[in-house]
């Protein structure tokens, strides 16, 4: 599962709106060396005063095995219907089983706020009826007798499930829980499409069929649907057929005849157009709505490569019988991995025009990769969810570094880390935890970039061919089963011959990460490399850390390979000439957070020498404060030139913190680059820099920059223009008041929530009727900001969208924001009355914290 909420337009907008950019503080690469010494240095141990602990400390909860197997789910069959005004499913489920080991005469399923309507014991197509009891999430039936493990019986279910009437949960990562949902049942939304879909992770299929709802259980699959005609059915597996029935509805029949844990089982519905694709010999299918018929293709494209590349790389052939991928509205989380047929959220859907912004490789080989490591290979428990999610994480990486090179897969990875570090400034916890409160908690930084990151250092350090033969045995010998840590641990071992128990332990079983102090002097042909690990080792590790440093020195670069594995540690290298440059860890492989100083020219040299994206960005960044100093700005002219674009973004980005009258040595080339860089986001980086110098002179870049082939180019324009206070600034956007893509939609926002009046009235009700997710959140930010500008706007019409969305929307992050917009009228008796209720109704621990209840 991808659980990135926020989209890329939304924070990309967020970006745009504050000037925000950073590099990543620790440095990451390696190569092949020799000539290195060490000495190894005794520290004593850190402690922590009494009564003392740091923010981020790991908390106490309590122990969460596996679940226990009394039983073993074999087949489950499921014929199921849907009332689409109480936004019931009728069911019956058929559900064969056997004693897993020890006899058994009593069967507890889950199956969460149902109705249970009979439960019977099926011999062939009779049934007999068995007692049983039910308190609202789990079933227990009393068999007819005492099963042992070579006993198999089925048992039928007929039930409605009621998934609107349960008590709300969720995580960040998966914002609802209730399992199955209804989109615009009614039809009573105009613009948005009446669908039903499924979200199953971690355990919320028990909330639409009865089943063992545990990722150490597994089954075959059979789903028969009935829908109305004009819809178009999914499911996981292969379609079977489709049955016309009398009273004129449509029984569609799918059917897996591999196992996978129930939590992955999915069902959608809805009017979606099906473009066909194909890899080897299996139906790669896209279905999106009939809108983006003739982009689908360019949004997931590139899966049958994705699937070849994987393939050939794992030894293991893509496994399942099909591989579908749907686009549905109002998703709860960023994407889900159900097998054969993964789930995305609706930002997907782009246009020919919004394509050449940006793509969504990276989610969909997310996807693709757990259908191995996920899928086809399980966790037995949420404890060890990084077997999932760590390995979807580095599937981008490895996509990403075999389609698009290493700039953007150093990218990626830098990413991950600074997602990593971020969390861990209040949260730092073992990779694979058993205490936890709650389950949703494992769908973290951790699980995802960490993992990630992690895997990437063991790839490292065992090399490439034994990294993927490892991953082949791994998967050979676990496949359809469930797996813990050491199953991982042990393929590698088996394959490397190396004991790497220190490595798991230290990178997966422990907290926190290594924090270095690096200092380095040379005298008398000798270069003096001081490391320091200043982590508290109160509650985290001394690291054991193989790693290589680069050394330029007389031009010429030196590796030496080191392993740092003590608290102080002091290693000498016979280097001819003082160097020009050393680079720790030369691979920028580590996952940490390394402090080493180094003079302007040491950076510059870096900058120019180490043809790394880490180390260029990480010398820009400490750079940004002396950009007057003419090697500095040198350095930055030749950046706005980089064949990487993150590069060229980056450099114009500090270069806007010139002055008006210091940026004249750059101002026509950032110019030039906003009317010709190749890369959009680059272009409306140029836009925002030029408005930020004397925006008027530049008028003409902005007119153009508006009818920029980039949504993203036109926005900055948009803000740009607007920026420069000139007359017809109004007449203009209203030229853009029909456009729906989200960039110029929110530049609009930006802009009208300051400077409109009551005339936007009607436009900005429209677009937060129409607008969800990402987009949503941040319209309502600005719509707090214009209502709050414009009390003469605060109808009653306006205070009950808004309360509707603020106690309604299935994204907490939507209501959060339509509760603060509530609150610039809360001087009004009915709204303090509507935001009290809003309190005593919210579940949603986030939230209450906010609220202040």
């Amino acid at each position: 599962m991808n659980h990135r909420f926020l989209s890329i337009v939304g924070l990309a907008a967020a970006m745009a709106f504050t000037g925000g950019c950073s590099a990543n503080k620790a440095v990451t690469d390696t190569t092949t060396g020799n000539g290195a010494t060490a000495e190894a240095v005794a520290v004593p141990t850190d402690t922590v005063p009494a009564n003392t602990e740091p923010v981020w400390a790991p908390q106490k909860h309590a122990f969460n095995p596996s679940r226990t197997r009394k039983h073993d789910l074999l087949h489950t069959k499921l014929r199921v219907s849907f009332d689409w005004e109480k936004q019931y499913l009728n069911g019956t489920a058929e559900l064969r089983l056997k004693p897993y080991f020890y006899p058994q005469d009593t069967l507890v399923l889950d199956a969460k706020g149902m109705d249970i309507h009979s439960v019977s014991l099926m011999k062939g197509d009779d049934g007999s009826p068995l007692k049983y009891s039910y308190d609202g999430r789990k079933l227990a039936i009393n068999l007819n007798k005492a099963y042992t493990r070579t006993e198999e019986y089925v048992v039928e279910i007929n039930y409605t499930a009621k998934p609107n009437e349960l008590e709300a949960g969720g995580s960040d990562a998966i914002t609802s829980d209730k399992g199955l949902y209804f989109i615009n049942p009614l039809g009573a939304e105009l613009n948005k499409p009446m669908q039903i879909w499924t979200q199953g992770e971690t355990e919320a299929n028990s909330a639409w069929f009865p089943t063992i709802d545990s990722p150490n259980e597994r089954s075959t699959q059979e789903i028969y649907m009935t829908v109305d005609p004009k819809y178009m059915t999914l499911s996981n597996g292969e379609f079977v057929y489709s049955r016309q029935n009398a009273d004129g509805t449509r029984t569609d029949y799918w059917k897996q005849d591999l196992p996978h844990a129930p939590y992955l089982a999915m069902m959608a519905v809805g009017k979606f157009a099906v473009v066909k694709d194909k890899w080897r010999n299996k139906e790669v299918n896209y279905y999106v709505e009939p809108e983006y018929e003739g982009t689908a293709k360019q949004i997931f494209g590139n899966t049958p490569e994705m699937m070849e590349f994987f393939s050939t790389k794992l030894g293991v052939e893509y496994p399942w019988a099909k591989y579908s991928q749907i686009v549905v509205r109002d998703y709860v989380s960023g994407a889900m991995e159900n097998t054969s047929a993964s789930i995305f959220m609706e930002a997907l859907q782009l246009n020919e025009r919004e394509l050449l912004d940006k793509n969504w490789d990276g989610i969909i080989a997310h996807e693709l990769f757990h259908q191995w490591f996920g899928d086809y290979v399980t966790t037995e428990s949420w404890a060890n969810l990084p077997l999932n999610e760590a390995f979807a994480n580095y599937s981008e990486y490895l996509w990403a570094e075999h389609k698009y090179g290493q700039d953007e897969a150093a990218y990626l990875q830098m990413d991950e880390l600074s997602q990593y570090l971020n969390e861990a400034e209040t949260k730092r916890e073992p990779i694979i935890r058993y205490h936890y409160e709650d389950r949703e908690d494992m769908f973290d930084s951790h699980s995802y970039a960490k993992g990630g990151r992690v895997l990437h250092m063991l790839r490292n350090l065992v090399g490439d061919e034994a990294w993927w033969a490892s991953l082949n045995r791994y998967l050979t010998q676990n496949k359809f089963s469930d797996v813990e840590i050491a199953e991982l641990r042990l393929a590698f071992e088996d394959v490397t011959g190396r004991d790497l128990m220190w490595f798991f332990d230290q990178w997966f079983m422990q907290a926190g990460h290594p924090e270095l102090k690096v200092e380095d002097s040379y005298q008398n042909g000798q270069l003096r490399l001081q490391v320091t690990q200043t982590q508290d080792t109160a509650y985290a590790p001394v690291y054991r850390l193989p790693l290589q440093v680069a050394v330029w020195a007389g031009g010429k670069k030196t590796v030496y390979p080191i392993v740092v594995d003590k608290a102080e540690q002091t290693f000498t290298f016979n280097v001819p000439t003082e160097p020009e440059l050393v680079l720790f860890d030369a691979e920028q492989q580590l996952l940490g957070v390394v402090e080493h100083e180094k003079s302007q020219e040491e950076l510059v040299y870096q900058f120019e020498h180490t043809q790394q994206l880490g180390p260029k960005l990480e010398a820009m960044m400490t750079l940004e404060d002396s950009l007057q100093q003419p090697q500095v700005l040198q350095m930055y002219q030749t950046a706005l030139n980089d064949d990487y674009w993150r590069v060229r973004s980056a450099a114009i980005n500090s270069l806007s913190n010139l002055k008006e009258g210091q940026a004249s040595t750059v101002e026509n080339t950032i110019r030039q680059m906003a009317l010709q860089d190749k890369e959009g986001a680059v272009r409306a980086e140029a836009i925002l820099a030029l408005a930020g110098w004397n925006g008027g002179k530049h008028t003409p870049v902005f007119e153009q920059a508006m009818q920029d082939s980039s949504y993203l180019a036109a926005a900055a324009g948009i803000l740009a223009y607007a920026g420069t206070g000139a007359a017809d600034t109004k007449q203009r956007l209203a030229a853009f008041e029909e456009e729906q893509n989200e960039d110029i939609v929110l530049a609009l926002a930006s802009y009208y929530a300051v400077q409109g009046g009551p005339e936007k009235y009607d436009w900005f009700m429209r677009q937060v009727q129409d607008a969800s997710g990402s987009q949503l959140y941040y319209m309502l930010q600005s719509f707090g900001a214009y209502l709050a500008g414009n009390s003469q706007t605060n109808t009653p019409e306006v205070i009950t969208l808004l309360a509707n969305l603020a106690q309604n929307s299935e994204q907490y992050y939507v209501r959060a924001a339509a509760y603060q917009a509530l609150m610039v009228m809360s001087e009004r008796a009915e709204v303090q009355e509507l935001l009290q209720q809003i309190r005593q109704n919210e579940k949603d621990e986030r939230l209450l914290q906010m609220y202040g209840r």
